[in-house]
């Protein structure tokens, strides 16, 4: 009896000094971790804002361990969602980690609530329940990447749609004499908020930092890295390389980017009645065919009432 005591007291005594240590090593590299200064940077996004601390010390430890083409893709989606000032590369990692782990918590806890309300009669074992907190890991871990794309595609869509008007109101303004710096001194001034005001804002900035207009200009057209504004950018760059005058070219650009969207608008509503197809054959026309045949099929049943 003395003997299971002393064994009981010493692996006690084992764990509880296994547990200590760790906590000291943790807390050892986690102070080696600098403070981050975001005084010149953006705020976060609000989910990565609820984890910033473990993202922050998670990227500090595995930005040296990502390749430098993998750092190098996920900058260049950052800076075309305009994140290039509030997230880094190695952020944006870690925070896909973080939200790993918490996924699987989240996924293991409505599991276990799943088991408290049915009493016991849901029996997940030890295997059951690794698999869940792996689903739960890489739904975690997927669920950034999909919001970074949902986030894309709604600027891709808000860019393409305003580019026309911004640049109806630069033509205006080159035609009625102003330089192209006024030119788009007045269209971040009239034009509606979005993300082409904001990049234009941009322009401006580098401009009066001494950055010279061809460079500020190509600098845009590789942040947002679009077809539409990379030739509009480059056809104003020849032209006023040639000495040519800006109004007839700029003109010709508005005219093309309208059209173009115009085209993009006929392709999506020709596109809505394929999509439409697949909801109508699962969702309506079952329902429609319950309500039509089930009195049919109680006469059919029933031929005396």
């Amino acid at each position: 009896m003395q003997h299971s005591t002393a064994v009981i007291a010493f692996v006690a005594v084992a764990a509880g000094l296994s547990v200590a240590l760790c906590a000291w090593l943790l807390s050892g590299a986690l102070a080696e971790v600098p403070p981050e200064d975001r005084e010149y940077k953006d705020p976060p996004p609000l989910g990565f804002r609820l984890l910033w601390w473990p993202i922050h010390w998670i990227a500090y430890f595995i930005g040296p361990l990502v390749p430098a083409r993998r750092h190098m893709l996920v900058q260049a989606r950052l800076r075309k969602a305009g994140l290039e000032y509030a997230l880094s590369a190695g952020q944006f990692m870690a925070a896909r980690l973080v939200s790993g782990v918490v996924g699987a918590m989240l996924l293991r806890w409505g599991l276990a609530s799943l088991e408290h309300a049915l009493e016991g009669r849901l029996q997940v074992g030890a295997t059951g329940q690794l698999w869940t907190c792996a689903i739960g890991f890489l739904i975690g871990m997927l669920f950034p990447g999909i919001w970074l794309n949902d986030l894309l595609k709604r600027r891709t869509s808000e860019l393409l749609k305003s580019l026309p008007f911004y640049l109806d109101i630069i033509t205006l303004c080159v035609e009625a004499g102003l330089n192209l710096q006024g030119a788009l001194q007045q269209a971040v001034a009239k034009g509606p908020r979005g993300v082409l005001r904001d990049e234009i804002q941009r322009v401006l900035r580098d401009m009066r930092a001494g950055k010279a207009r061809a460079e500020a200009l190509r600098t845009m057209a590789d942040r947002l890295n679009e077809p539409n504004v990379s030739h509009f950018i480059t056809a104003v760059i020849q032209a006023e390389r040639m000495g040519m005058n800006l109004g007839p070219v700029l003109r010709a650009q508005a005219d093309q980017r309208r059209a173009e969207r115009f085209q993009r608008a006929e392709k999506l509503a020709m596109e809505a009645p394929v999509k439409m197809l697949f909801p109508l054959l699962v969702f309506i026309f079952p329902c429609t065919f319950v309500v039509l045949f089930f009195p049919i099929a109680m006469k059919l049943l029933h031929p005396g009432t």
